[in-house]
């Protein structure tokens, strides 16, 4: 896996050094009027590309900010019906012992008539 690592760093590192080889031109870009600057073709546009993976990073760390909140408020609400369950399960439990103590208690019933 490492060799398979170093192969597809190596041939990134080989492609950026051929496209800036390729992209010397000087270009002007104007961010606002009367704010200007000029630098090789492949340096603004490697420039763009380091500010758009930053983007999505920053993008990709708000998003999974997002969800770690989402599913921290799942896992209370979970905890809280597990709580309630538990109760409920008691106040079975509980329900079932004074149903049983009621029935020891009630007079047994006749098998045979009284006439």
């Amino acid at each position: 896996m490492r060799q398979v690592n170093f192969t597809i760093i190596f041939v990134f590192c080989l492609a950026m050094v051929l496209f800036g080889l390729e992209n010397t031109e000087s270009v002007t870009i104007n961010l606002v009027q009367g704010v200007s600057f000029q630098a090789p073709l492949a340096v603004e546009l490697l420039l763009s590309l380091g500010i758009g993976a930053i983007l999505a990073w920053v993008f990709s760390v708000w998003v999974g900010l997002q969800r770690f909140f989402e599913s921290r408020k799942e896992f209370e609400e979970i905890e809280i019906r597990e709580t309630q369950i538990a109760e409920l399960q008691q106040d079975v439990e509980r329900y079932k012992s004074e149903l049983q103590e009621q029935q020891r208690l009630l007079p047994a019933a006749s098998t045979g008539s009284s006439d």
